[in-house]
Formats: C-alpha cells, sequence, structure tokens
C-alpha cells in the first residue's frame, strides 16, 4: 500500500465519561491510523480517569447517541410532552389559592416575603424547576500570532484581548502611554494628573517608577512621592505639594535625607535611614513599607486557576480564554473543565479530520434554567481597568496581605466585581447565546468613574470634566460591540441583556440605546420626585449630559430593573455575635442614624444638595448631637440617636436599636445594608427611590417607609408600632438579613484560598454555616421569574426551548 493512500472505515464508539465528560463519536469516516491513535487515546484518559476521578453518576454511559447536525435545543418537555407552545397552554395550577398572601400581602418563598404574585410563581414554579439538556460550544479559532504573547485569544471571535499598553490584531503594536501632560515653562511635567510623574514612567501603564540606575528600580514613585513639598501655610494644615519641582532627595544614599528609591528596607524598618513618608505602595501586586514584598494581585475569580494575574489582567494559560480564564477551548483538559460545564458528554464532529484544523466541539451540559450568557468583552471595558488602576484599593473588593491571605475591602463599589464573578461561576451560566434566557455585559463603571482623568489616555477634556459622561459613553461603545460582533441585541432589541451599574446614581447616565436592557443598580431613582441629578458632586452631575446621547429616561424603572445591595466587608465579630438575631428586650434605642448631617455640623458636607436635604431636616428635628451653632434638634430624645459623630461601636448600635434610618448620600448610601445585616428595622426617607428588591419583595413585611415631608412626625409614626407588629417585622428581617450579603463571591474565595493554603480563615468559617439565599441567588430567582412573566417575552411568541418546567408554569402568549 502506498504511503499516501486513504483507507476509510466507518464505526460507532461510545467512551465512558472522563472527569465528568463523555466523548461521542458517531459514524465517524476515519483512517485506520486515526481510529487507533484515537482509541488509544481514549483508552488512556479512560485508565487516568480511574484512578484520579469517582465515577460521576450522569448520562448512561453504554448508550450509543447519534451526533447531531444541529445545535437546536430539545422541545421535549420533562413530563415527555412536545411543543410547549404557550398560546395553547390553560392554566391549571391554581397558584392564588395554593400560595394565599398573608396580611401584609406577601407570599413567602424560601424565608423571603416577596410581592404576591412573584412569590405565588417561585413557590409553584421556581421550586419545582428540572435540568434541561444545553448544548455548550467549545471553540477553537486561532488568533494571529498567538496574541504574540502580549494578550489573551478570544478562542470564540479569533480576537486578541492584549494587555494593558498593547494593541493590534496580534498584540504587536506597543502603545506610549505618558504620565505626564504636555509640559509648559510653568510646568514642566504638565499639570497635575493622578499619574503625574518626576522619576521613570512605564508607558505600558502610565505608572510612576524608581527607574534604572537605583537600587530598587521597580519601586513606585507616584505622585506626591516625586516632588518637593512646602511648608504647612499654618499650624495643622497640611503641607503644599509643587507640582512643577522634582524632589531628587528620593534618590539619595545619605541616610540623614528623606530618601526612597534606595533606601533599604531592613534599614528602614530598624530607623537606620530616613525616608520620605509620603512616598508608599499605591499599586496593586505590592506589599510592605517599601513595597518590598510581592503579593497576588487582585482579578476577577483570580484567573480561575487557569491564569497568571497581572495587576488585575488575567493572563491566561493556552487554551483557557475569558475575563477570568474559565472558558476552555478545544485545546484544553477536560480534566480541568469548570464545574459549570461538567458533567457533559461531548460530540467530536464528523468532519474534525477532513481539514487538519481545530474544530468547535459541542458538549451537552445538564443545567437549569434561567442561563446567562456572559459577553466576553475587549478588555478596555473591564480588565484593562483593572490593570491600570493607580491606587489597589479601588474597585475591587479585596486585597492580599504579606502571606497572600485575602483581605476584604470597604469599597461600597465592590459588589459590581462580586455579582460578576458569581455569574462567571455559576452553573446558570451557558456558553450557547441561542439557549440563552439572558445577556450579562461586564462594564465596570466601579472602576471607569474612579479612573476617569487618572492619566492623560483617560482624560475627560472632551467630557467637561464630568466623569458621568465619560461614562456614559464606555456603555454606548460595549454596546456598538456587541450589536457589532453578536447576533444577540437585535432578537430582543436588548431587552434580555442585562447592565451593572454600581456608581451614585446608578443608570441614570445610561446611553439611549441601553435603556430598554435590564439595568442592575444600587440607586432606584424612577424620578417620580426627584428627577434630576441628585448627587452634590459635580463630576457626577448628568443633568448636563445632552439628551442626544442620554435620551431621556428615568434613572430606575421598576417594571424591569433591580436595585441589589451594596458591597459590605465581612464582619467576623458581628456574624459569629449574630447582631442580625438580637431580641427586641436588648434593643434600648428606638430609632439610629449615624452618618454626615452636613453643613450645619463639624466637618459636614458643606453642599446644601448633599442628601437631598433629606439628612439635614432630620437632624434639624432629631439631632441628638449640638451642630455648630451648639443646638440639638427641636425633638431631641434620650432614646433617640441622630449623629454625625462616627461611632467606634456602630454595628453593636445598630444591634442595639429597634428601627435604623435609611437616607441618601450622594446618590445611594449602604444604610440599608447596614440596619438589615444588624437585624435593625430600616426606616426608609426617599421619596420615589427604590431599595434593593423593593420592585419584587414585600417592603412593608419587615420594613417603614415614611414621606419626606413626615419627618417631623417620625417618632410618633414609630411608636405607634405595637410590639407584635415589631416583632415580626424583626423575625422577617432575621429571615432576610443573607439576601443582603454576597456570600456566593465569598465563597468562591474561600476555596481558592483553601485549594492553595490548605485551610480556611475565621471569616469563611464563620460564611460556611451561612444557609439561607444570599445576593446572588436572590439575583437568580428574580431572573427566572422574569423570564416567565416580562410582558415583553409575551409579545415574541413562542420559545422553542425546554424550560424545564410543568407547562401551566410557562408564559401564555396573547
Amino acid at each position: 500500500m502506498r504511503l499516501n493512500r486513504r483507507v476509510w472505515c466507518s464505526f460507532v464508539f461510545v467512551a465512558g465519561e472522563v472527569s465528568g465528560i463523555m466523548i461521542s463519536i458517531s459514524k465517524w469516516k476515519c483512517s485506520w491510523s486515526l481510529m487507533a491513535t484515537i482509541a488509544s487515546i481514549v483508552a488512556l484518559v479512560s485508565v487516568v480517569h480511574l484512578f484520579l476521578f469517582p465515577v460521576v453518576p450522569s448520562f448512561d454511559p453504554f448508550s450509543v447517541r447519534k451526533v447531531q447536525d444541529s445545535c437546536g435545543p430539545n422541545n421535549e418537555s420533562v413530563d415527555g410532552r412536545t411543543g410547549h407552545d404557550p398560546g395553547n397552554l390553560q392554566p391549571v395550577l391554581d397558584l392564588e389559592h395554593k400560595f394565599p398572601a398573608d396580611l401584609h400581602r406577601a407570599v413567602v418563598y424560601r424565608n423571603a416575603p416577596w410581592k404576591a404574585e412573584i412569590g405565588r410563581w417561585l413557590s409553584g414554579c421556581d421550586a419545582v424547576t428540572k435540568e434541561v439538556s444545553v448544548v455548550e460550544t467549545i471553540s477553537g479559532r486561532s488568533c494571529k500570532n498567538d496574541c504574540g504573547g502580549q494578550g489573551v485569544c478570544n478562542y470564540e471571535l479569533g480576537q486578541c484581548r492584549c494587555f494593558h499598553g498593547f494593541s493590534g490584531e496580534g498584540c504587536s503594536e506597543r502603545l506610549h502611554l505618558e504620565c505626564n501632560y504636555p509640559k509648559s515653562p510653568e510646568l514642566p511635567y504638565g499639570r497635575w494628573v493622578v499619574s503625574i510623574c518626576s522619576a521613570h514612567c512605564d508607558p505600558t501603564r502610565a505608572m510612576c517608577f524608581c527607574g534604572e540606575g537605583t537600587k530598587y528600580p521597580n519601586r513606585p514613585a507616584a505622585e506626591t512621592c516625586g516632588f518637593q513639598l512646602s511648608l504647612p501655610s499654618e499650624p495643622g494644615a497640611p503641607r503644599q505639594v509643587d507640582w512643577a519641582k522634582p524632589d531628587v532627595d528620593i534618590y539619595t544614599t545619605n541616610k540623614s535625607k528623606l530618601g526612597w528609591c534606595n533606601v533599604d528596607p531592613a534599614e528602614g524598618y530598624a530607623n537606620k535611614v530616613k525616608f520620605k513618608e509620603e512616598c508608599d505602595c499605591k499599586y496593586d501586586c505590592l506589599s510592605g513599607r517599601f513595597c518590598e514584598v510581592p503579593v497576588l494581585c487582585s482579578c476577577i475569580n483570580q484567573c480561575s486557576g487557569h491564569g497568571h494575574c497581572r495587576g488585575g489582567f488575567c493572563q491566561c494559560a493556552n487554551g483557557w480564554y475569558g475575563t477570568d480564564c474559565s472558558i476552555p477551548s478545544v485545546t484544553s483538559s477536560v480534566r480541568e473543565w469548570p464545574q459549570w460545564l461538567r458533567p457533559a458528554q461531548l460530540d467530536v464532529p464528523d468532519n474534525a479530520h477532513l481539514t487538519g484544523k481545530l474544530v468547535d466541539l459541542n458538549a451537552v451540559v445538564k443545567k437549569k434554567r434561567p442561563l446567562i450568557y456572559v459577553y466576553d468583552l475587549p478588555p478596555k471595558f473591564n480588565s484593562l481597568l483593572l490593570e491600570g488602576r493607580h491606587f489597589k484599593f479601588e474597585c475591587v473588593n479585596r486585597l492580599y496581605n504579606d502571606n497572600n491571605a485575602t483581605i476584604w475591602t470597604d469599597q461600597l463599589y465592590g459588589a459590581q466585581m462580586a455579582l460578576y464573578e458569581s455569574i462567571l461561576a455559576s452553573p446558570h451560566r451557558t456558553l450557547n447565546g441561542e439557549e440563552a434566557d439572558f445577556f450579562f455585559v461586564p462594564v465596570l463603571d466601579s472602576c471607569i468613574i474612579t479612573r476617569a482623568d487618572d492619566a492623560p489616555h483617560l482624560s475627560m477634556e472632551q467630557h467637561l470634566g464630568l466623569r458621568s459622561s465619560l461614562t456614559l459613553e464606555f456603555y454606548r461603545k460595549a454596546y456598538d460591540h456587541i450589536v457589532e460582533h453578536y447576533p444577540f441585541w437585535n432578537r430582543s432589541s436588548g431587552r434580555d441583556h442585562i447592565w451593572s451599574f454600581s456608581w451614585d446614581e446608578g443608570a441614570c447616565y445610561a446611553p439611549k440605546e441601553i435603556w430598554n436592557s435590564m439595568m442592575v443598580v444600587h440607586w432606584g431613582n424612577t424620578n417620580s420626585k426627584h428627577n434630576h441629578s441628585t448627587t452634590a458632586y459635580w463630576a457626577d452631575n448628568w443633568d448636563k449630559i445632552s439628551s442626544d446621547r442620554r435620551g431621556k429616561h428615568p434613572c430606575f424603572d421598576p417594571d424591569k430593573d433591580l436595585v441589589l445591595p451594596a458591597w459590605k466587608r465581612p464582619d467576623v465579630i458581628a456574624l459569629s455575635t449574630k447582631l442580625w438575631a438580637r431580641p427586641l428586650e436588648k434593643r434600648k434605642t428606638l430609632f439610629y442614624f449615624n452618618g454626615n448631617l452636613g453643613p450645619a455640623y463639624p466637618n459636614g458636607r458643606p453642599e446644601a444638595l448633599y442628601s437631598m436635604g433629606i439628612r439635614q431636616k432630620l437632624a434639624e428635628e432629631f439631632g441628638s448631637t449640638p451642630n455648630k451653632d451648639g443646638n440639638l434638634g427641636k425633638q431631641h430624645a434620650e432614646n433617640v440617636i441622630v449623629s454625625p459623630l462616627r461611632s467606634e461601636r456602630y454595628h453593636e448600635d445598630l444591634a442595639s436599636s429597634v428601627f435604623c434610618g435609611v437616607m441618601p448620600g450622594d446618590g445611594w448610601s449602604g444604610r440599608m445594608e447596614d440596619s438589615i445585616l444588624q437585624g435593625c428595622i430600616p426606616v426608609v426617607i426617599q421619596d420615589g427611590i427604590y431599595l434593593p428588591y423593593e420592585n419584587v419583595l414585600n417592603y412593608e413585611s419587615f420594613a417603614v417607609r415614611i414621606l419626606e415631608d413626615e419627618i417631623p412626625n417620625l417618632i410618633k409614626i414609630l411608636q405607634g408600632f405595637n410590639e407584635t407588629e415589631i416583632e415580626n417585622k424583626l423575625t422577617s428581617v432575621q429571615k432576610i438579613w443573607q439576601r443582603f450579603l454576597y456570600r456566593d463571591s465569598m465563597l468562591l474565595e474561600a476555596e481558592r484560598q483553601k485549594n492553595a493554603f490548605g485551610y480556611v480563615e475565621d471569616w469563611a468559617v464563620e460564611f460556611l454555616r451561612l444557609t439561607e439565599d444570599d445576593v446572588f441567588a436572590t439575583f437568580v430567582q428574580v431572573l427566572h421569574y422574569k423570564l416567565h412573566n416580562d410582558p415583553w417575552r409575551r409579545q415574541l411568541g413562542s420559545q422553542k426551548k425546554d424550560f424545564g418546567l410543568p407547562q401551566e408554569c410557562l408564559m401564555r402568549t396573547s
């Protein structure tokens, strides 16, 4: 037989499950050598699997399944009926009588009091959801030059996601990102900007370091560190920075001068040498007083174990991609696939041998709806913002100490990162846009706003200095990208898409193009009363943004959007002492509010618009701390605390109170979360502005709402509740408090730390004891309800999908 002669065969072969993966090769015409090679590989993998993995119940390993040419969904319902035409359904499940509402018109599902219609559907339908078979596509498109080692290949699109400072089709173009604005005779380093640098500028990230010629060239010399400071103008005043004069003493080797770039850490700690106090370790990935300790950087899901975190950008291992390196390509090891893709039955296409090129593979996975597709956006919308941040605490909810142990931060905007991480690691995630029920667009506005104007390449000169305008532009460009590269937006005009807005006024500055979508925010202003920008910080004001760009939409639409809780740092003491469970008899304070009360108080916010004047009105009536004039509130009382003085026992004080005030700051504040997490009944005072879950949960069951005009009557209103009513509300708070925690994201981190170090920290121990639904579980429940009850879906008509529900739970088309 000549060497180039091919002998073909046809056969059917099914291999057993390999680490949660079942391989199915059907009617494959192949050469004998290729067949033998595949058989050898399967045999080897199967043997390795038997030694390394227990048998996981899945599909029947002895069945033979024909490979479908189409990735179309299976329309057979869980009870064996086909078609699923909602237009022909007759309701047979009487949810209203089976799940009656209580006296507050709530229906309780999984310990939470929902609005009646939502609670009924969840109780009757969400609770009985079955798994469905979903075809997940494992992609294998290559990228130019494999991105040249300066980026990550998106194997779905065949596009490179380039690291900071690199660009182009194959990441071959090196960018030059200046630290400084153009110089002038008066300002040789340009006007001030966060990235301003008198030392060595790294042009790939616009970051400032000591540079070559120093003992520690990679030590940050950022901002104030590199410039001269003048003496205070008066005692107690801060020193002034002269941004025109570099401080050459930071390079000194004279131990009696205030050095930095040549200071030996051991001598510095031993006080044998002087050093400039204004120099510190602003950048991520470094720790120690002299930035001498390399530590873990903060990345989305810490790259899921399939990559290296480089300052916020995941550099994925070969065969993996995505913002958190969680998506496998066809060259990845199936043994390492994430849990949300396992167990799976893997199909090898009939023509895989013909081209000799990598081809997409189909993996059939059992999942429960709702299913969420996550766009792998270009990194300028997320990873680059993280990699280039000039202050390590910006827009992340955790850092790492010298021992690489987790340090949770108080970054209020960290909820955006937590939600993103949970979605990426969730069993509700899908790679199949055809099967997806929702589409998540991961733009990190928490990073955009904190980084606005922090370097020349993020200038706001074209946005009149408005961070809100710059952020709107980012979202519009993300919209342009998904419309250009994906087919999913136009199918619903974006109504099944989800956008996260974490900043003070939420989606107020959303571009008009995306307003049809679901907005996930912390600020639920319907603009029914406060119909303008409510922030006192001018750079975030959105009133001046043209309607040509923003449109005329409100900030929040309760019919389609959702308010989620803000991020709160895990508090081990509060959890271990169960402050949330403190009974009524131990709560001696009737009403409590501790926070900034505006210009009438020392160190108060000077703007009259701060908090829309609500906190100021409260203080005028019930202030328990003297204002600048030495006056208390007109109705101050012993068991009412309204004070701007931050208590060192803040959580304890909340847990010792019956009612706690919830009012805005510059937009939303975290007072609702503080109240609930300490078991205190929230008293909401902000007209027309929704709080977390307020359009889905029944607030009357656990909270009190009063109008802003009723502030003078606050205490009379609260005293009007009898003990039984108060006990009922406290009981409800104690049942829902975990829905205000991002426990899922925290447990993902606990699992990573356990895998890395073999133990769990105190915060993880406490969170592992919690069993009720958290923020992410609530979010998924809301999506499931919306999937079958949003009116716009009814207008689209029948959806040829298997929803894993009884027919009576499915939406009827009009």
